[in-house]
């Protein structure tokens, strides 16, 4: 099934404030981060991760850097917001459906356009260019780069979608790229399994990580939906989550309740690295997460 895009980030029905005028694009002071890092959890609302007790790592992370309240999945089921969150767009997908492929531009796109180095970490990935519905923990639908076809045709492109044990290879090497996706596998993303053992999981990679990523970097550590329906921003109607930005470029002990969605992490991801907005992206509605980051 080859799917195309059609309007502004897609089709959604959600509740809530829309604003009516782009936010303006993110300059940081000090300049683009050298390394923004995604981080995609699973299946969680907000009120089941902050403030939790089975959480500790993650609130301690919340509590030290940025934190927005009031954010907001795009969709049901997962597939839909892992496309959200790197083309900009659902393209009408509203399954977890692993035959479907994308036949348009994503941020792997841009990014190359730009000359800036990328990979996505995928726990138990048996190999890169792997096109299977899953393999173990593996499962095709929380790895999205896999979908659209200007990665998956090309060899060059798809070799740089890697287990997730060579982040640590890569940290060591002082060689991680300049942008880097984390999908953790079925159980430590929590989708199979509880949050005290994804929390235990993220306290074992999240602090090399941000070491590695350096003085200046990001780390965007978000949910893919919650187990409800609420919405915001006139896109986004996939549940309340949480999403919290670490590191460097983050501000320390940072909030904002302003509604935000998943478009407006693409939308910080391309402004830092100086990209184009793409589709829900760049919609008016789509709010910025600028107040959670550093040098405000």
């Amino acid at each position: 099934m080859a799917l195309t895009l059609a309007s502004c980030g897609g089709a959604a029905h959600s509740a809530g404030p829309a604003q009516s005028r782009p936010s303006p694009a993110i300059h940081l002071p000090s300049g683009a981060p050298a390394h923004i890092a995604v981080i995609l959890m699973e299946n969680e609302e907000y009120g089941d991760i902050i403030g939790s007790r089975s959480t500790p790592y993650i609130n301690r992370l919340a509590a030290r850097y940025a934190l927005a309240r009031q954010m907001y999945a795009i969709s049901h089921p997962s597939l839909p917001n892992y496309l959200a969150l790197t083309g900009g767009s659902t393209f009408g997908i509203s399954s977890d459906c692993t035959d479907c492929t994308i036949h348009t531009t994503s941020i792997v796109d841009q990014l190359e356009r730009s000359h800036i180095s990328w990979k996505a970490y995928m726990e138990d990935l048996p190999h890169p260019c792997f096109t299977g519905a899953g393999s173990g923990a593996y499962a095709k639908k929380h790895d999205p780069f896999i979908y659209y076809t200007s990665v998956v045709n090309d060899p060059a492109r798809c070799t740089r979608i890697v287990p997730l044990a060579q982040l640590a290879q890569d940290e060591r090497a002082d060689a991680l790229p300049r942008f880097i996706w984390i999908t953790p596998n079925l159980c430590h993303d929590m989708h199979d399994c509880d949050p005290g053992t994804g929390d235990r999981f993220l306290s074992g990679l999240v602090p090399p990580l941000l070491r590695a990523l350096g003085r200046g970097g990001l780390l965007i550590l978000t949910w893919d939906e919650g187990s409800s329906d609420n919405g915001c921003c006139r896109l986004a109607s996939g549940g309340h989550v949480a999403t919290i930005l670490a590191g460097g470029a983050a501000r320390p002990g940072g909030r904002t309740s302003t509604p935000v969605d998943h478009y407006s992490v693409l939308q910080a991801i391309e402004d830092l690295f100086r990209l184009p907005r793409l589709r829900g992206a760049a919609c008016a509605c789509t709010p910025s997460l600028e107040p959670l980051l550093a040098g405000r």
